[in-house]
């Protein structure tokens, strides 16, 4: 009892500190941490189709000496000394689209840049918009906001993820074609910690 106390006292000084001073990526992914469940409402204007979408989202954070983080690293000739906090998102769903269970994994590793650590790139070992490896470059604006975007082969991808508080976050995405002029999908979704 007196641990999961601390963990929620700790979750919620890191979400007092994001609107009180703007976030940084180290307390972004610290007030993540944990078992969410997600409901998302998505707009597929190529398709002209409205889906729903109910998962349970697990983010766990991982060492900065894990083999799949010194991998990931070694792909994109990062020094695995200038990372943060990197963790494995896994989650599991259903989708009304097409009434078929879906599942997945991948595991992100936060690079900060050394001047600002209000910004920095994403390594992704499965993209959101396409499932191949991605980078994306992201920044936390001054409300706490996580900003990233990621540029991929044949789509580019935005996703926005604010806290309302340290139990309920927002994500809001959008995949454009790659020249950056259509939108395809838009999506919202509201994450509860479970």
């Amino acid at each position: 009892m007196k641990i999961l106390t601390s963990v929620k006292i700790v979750r919620t000084f890191y979400w007092l500190i994001g609107h009180i001073f703007v976030m940084n990526i180290t307390e972004f992914v610290e007030l993540s941490i944990g078992r969410w469940r997600s409901q998302r409402s998505g707009h597929h204007l190529a398709f002209a189709h409205f889906e729903e979408v109910l998962s349970e989202i697990n983010i766990e954070s991982l060492s900065t000496d894990d083999s799949k983080v010194l991998e990931i690293c070694k792909s994109n000739d990062v020094n695995p000394s200038s990372i943060t906090h990197p963790f494995r998102m896994t989650w599991e769903g259903e989708s009304d689209w097409d009434e078929k269970t879906f599942s997945g994994s991948t595991v992100l590793v936060p690079v900060p840049d050394a001047e600002n650590p209000q910004k920095g790139k994403l390594l992704r070992e499965e993209g959101y918009a396409e499932t191949i490896a991605a980078v994306g470059n992201y920044h936390l604006s001054e409300d706490g906001t996580f900003i990233l975007q990621t540029e991929y082969d044949r789509a580019a991808a935005e996703e926005r993820i604010w806290f309302a508080n340290p139990n309920l976050r927002f994500r809001v995405a959008t995949i454009k074609t790659s020249n950056g002029k259509g939108i395809t999908t838009a999506s919202f979704c509201s994450e509860i910690r479970s």
